[in-house]
């Protein structure tokens, strides 16, 4: 190696002098006029209430910033097939490096979409098989469940000098399975929930929703169609009236002199409902579904989504199935086992990629796990794994609180992970609640001091001693402890769930007690949601609230979304006699101009789209004359405007009195959603808000059994303690809450804890506690009994 004489250069280097993100006037969403510098190639730590302006500054303003540059340095025919974003409203953005978003987002839920295909596993596993793989049956695309077999023959003409015709096969060998089409479940529907056979149609047959008996395009098309007879009992049919009265195709028929089409029952109720999306449908027509739809493993490919050829290829005695099938960690062992020179380096790159798997700590995972049932801390880390091993330096990379799912026992892990991105030249920004994660930032960033209106301010820059210091909300909670209950509530029963085996769980058989605070807890894999999801019986009266996402659009907001803005719409029509419609931003009232958006979207092509804000309706999203119109001296973009606490007021007395909205708004405020203003689009909402949201909707449906799966997501130290208290309420209220969660402060506050493991997947799936959290702790004989003394002082 030439020795170097320019090492040791007394002066810096102007290079090296950019060393901060600067930021100076940003205004996103809630942030008012904020100026910070960030250090580069450190570990900056964002703190602050949910709601405060966390991801406003980290993901809508620096993030956002980064990624719009980045696509710019394309060309427009690139750009053109982009997501096109809009540049931050901020006024200087200095210092910024690529960035690298690791968010929270679900991953796709497509039923063809798993872990490995999410990732490069399942793809590197297909070349293997095709390489080594016994008999050899044919390319990677033949180990592929998304990949239909295709044969065809018949003449080509080749025009090569002169006009040739040649007959000419092709084949194309894929490995989906033909009778579910790679999705390894079919579906069967239950005839007896969609009539009742011992009647005619004439007599009302049917019992779909909305199915009535005199409907023209359904139920008519039917009775009128001459297939069948409507007088005859349907349990009285011949096999050629049963055959098209359920599979006929569609036909073209005359009834009443209109020209309609007819169709089977079973192929109808596919298109009507089948073709949806559960998560939208109305809750009457979702539990129709529930009830006549039944998803089974596909007979033929037993659930592997695989052909049989794909399956007859085997490497040592496994086919390619049974290694998707096998836990990752148990999978890396078997690649390392394999010797085989030829594909030397494909074998290095896929065991670098399993391992990255369980050093992030989802060794549990299968590569067969569909990926839209992944929770949203482990989407998160899948998404982490390609970055593990990269060799890319001074890049920003920005983590949504990516503790979450996690058992205090695994957040040193993903600590350890953070502070090797960071040694490794880059600026990683995290945001972030516990204070485990919160231990090992070099900078951090307070804002508040309150949510929405009352937050966008920084509060706080500085070292986390100075934190601790500083008399700032996450400051003065940065070292809370909640303390063990004294006395604990005694159960009014207990719902039994015996022999659970869904996942992981090994024949689990369990009492879990009613009428208390029961917690599950156990490492992240451990299998508590397959027993509290997966295992709870039917017709428990179980409200389940998750951390899915919520289905709205940028029209949507929590008025609309918990119900609220009906009550409201009402009380305005009757107070000035006119109809609820006009009160509604996407009916009749809607402005003409932005058809109630409040904005207009010019969409520029290539170019960034811009939104700017309606000049006719100044925002207010309605047209002139409905302002006219008032209740309690407000309008109805005035009431929109409002945030929860405001509004309770508003409707609690006076003119504006209205009771259902005022229910509505009480559950709103109990889940510590006061600040949020009624017309705030949905799309807008943090994570945690969106769970709170979902809770406050559940609270009015009439089970006895809550579920909540880790509703301390997005929730700050100093929330955590009105989340207790919500608890309390709903307990004491007569209901029976069941929370899935790692906290220690809700594990120290329950009445009752299970406790899962000791490990994760095929080592977890067995209760290894069931008692107090006083037991617990003075048992110490699992994991989360160390944790929670530790956190107790115990």
């Amino acid at each position: 190696m030439p020795t170097r004489t320019d090492m040791q250069s007394p002066a810096l280097h102007v290079a090296d002098s950019h060393d901060v993100i600067r930021v100076h006037g940003a205004r996103v969403n809630n942030l008012k006029d904020v100026s910070i510098e960030i250090p580069k190639r450190r570990l900056t730590v964002f703190t602050g209430v949910s709601g405060s302006g966390k991801s406003s500054l980290v993901f809508g303003t620096i993030a956002a910033e980064s990624q719009r540059l980045i696509n710019e340095t394309y060309s427009a025919f690139v750009q053109g097939f982009m997501p096109t974003l809009a540049r931050p409203e901020v006024d200087v953005l200095d210092g910024l490096t690529t960035a690298i978003i690791v968010d929270q987002q679900r991953m796709g839920a497509d039923p063809r979409s798993t872990v490995g295909t999410a990732t490069d596993a399942n793809a590197m596993l297909r070349i293997l098989f095709s390489r080594l793989g016994q008999p050899h049956i044919g390319s990677p695309q033949a180990f592929s469940f998304n990949v239909p077999t295709v044969r065809a023959s018949g003449a080509i003409t080749v025009e090569r000098g002169a006009r040739k015709t040649e007959k000419a096969t092709f084949t194309r060998m894929g490995g989906m399975c033909t009778r579910c089409e790679g999705r390894g479940s079919v579906t069967d529907i239950d005839l007896t929930q969609l009539y009742d056979d011992s009647k005619s149609l004439a007599e009302g047959a049917f019992t779909i929703p909305g199915w009535k008996s005199d409907s023209f395009w359904t139920v008519r098309v039917y009775a009128e169609s001459g297939f069948v007879d409507p007088d005859k009992p349907i349990s009285k049919y011949t096999k050629q009236e049963l055959q098209d009265f359920l599979y006929k195709e569609p036909t073209k028929v005359k009834v009443d002199g209109v020209n309609l089409t007819y169709e089977g029952l079973i192929p109808k109720i596919q298109k009507s409902f089948l073709s949806k999306d559960r998560e939208a449908m109305q809750p009457h027509i979702r539990a129709f579904v529930d009830r006549a739809v039944t998803f089974t493993t596909c007979p033929e490919c037993d659930g592997t989504r695989l052909s049989e050829d794909a399956r007859s290829s085997r490497i040592q005695g496994v086919n390619i199935a049974d290694a998707c099938a096998m836990q990752i960690s148990d999978l890396a062992e078997w690649v390392r086992g394999l010797d085989e020179p030829s594909v030397a380096p494909l074998l290095a790159k896929l065991v670098h990629t399993l391992d990255s798997f369980v050093e992030i700590g989802l060794g549990y995972l299968s590569l067969e796990r569909p990926a839209g049932t992944l929770s949203g801390g482990e989407a998160q880390r899948v998404k982490m794994i390609r970055h593990l091993g990269s060799s890319l330096t001074d890049t920003t990379y920005v983590f949504d609180e990516p503790t979450i799912g996690l058992h205090p026992h695994d957040i040193q892990r993903m600590n350890d992970l953070l502070l090797r991105l960071r040694d490794k030249g880059n600026t990683v920004l995290v945001v972030e609640h516990k204070p485990e994660a919160i231990a090992i930032a070099d900078h951090v960033v307070d804002l508040g001091p309150g949510a929405g209106t009352a937050g966008g301010t920084v509060c706080f820059e500085g070292t986390i001693e100075a934190l601790r210091a500083s008399g700032t909300i996450t400051g003065r909670h940065l070292d809370d402890r909640a303390a063990l209950k004294e006395t604990v509530r005694t159960p009014k029963g207990t719902l039994e769930i015996r022999g659970a085996t869904r996942h992981n769980l090994q024949d689990v058989d369990v009492d879990i007690p009613l009428g208390v605070l029961c917690v599950v807890t156990g490492v992240a894999g451990s299998g508590k949601s397959s027993l509290i999801h997966g295992s709870i019986p039917a017709g428990a009266g179980v409200v389940s609230v998750d951390q899915g996402a919520i289905k709205g659009s940028r029209r949507s907001n929590p008025a609309t979304y918990t119900g609220l803005l009906d009550p409201i719409r009402k009380a305005f029509a009757k107070a000035n006699g006119v109809k609820p419609a006009l009160f509604s931003a996407n009916s009749e009232g809607a402005c003409p101009d932005c058809n109630g958006a409040g904005v207009i979207y010019t969409d520029l092509g290539m170019m960034a789209g811009v939104s700017t804000t309606c000049e006719e309706c100044e925002g207010k999203r309605f047209h002139a004359s409905v302002l006219d119109y008032h209740l309690g001296g407000r309008d109805i973009s005035e009431v929109l405007a409002m945030s929860v606490t405001e509004a309770e007021e508003f409707f609690g007395a006076g003119e504006a009195r209205t009771p259902a909205a005022h229910a509505i708004l009480d559950r709103l405020a109990d889940v510590g959603l006061g600040y949020l203003s009624l017309g705030q689009p949905l799309t807008t909402l943090s994570g945690g808000e969106r769970q709170r949201l979902k809770l406050a909707t559940h609270m009015a449906d009439k089970g006895g059994v809550y579920v909540l799966d880790e509703p301390t997501t997005g929730l700050h130290l100093a929330d955590v303690e009105q989340l207790l208290g919500l608890l309390d309420r709903l307990v004491d209220s007569g209901k029976s809450v069941i929370v899935i969660e790692h906290h220690q402060a809700v594990m120290a506050h329950a009445d009752w804890i299970i406790d899962l493991g000791p490990g994760a997947g095929h080592d977890g799936g067995r209760i290894v506690f069931e008692g107090t959290p006083a037991d617990l702790v003075a048992a110490r004989s699992t994991l989360t009994g160390d944790h929670l003394a530790a956190y107790v002082g115990a």
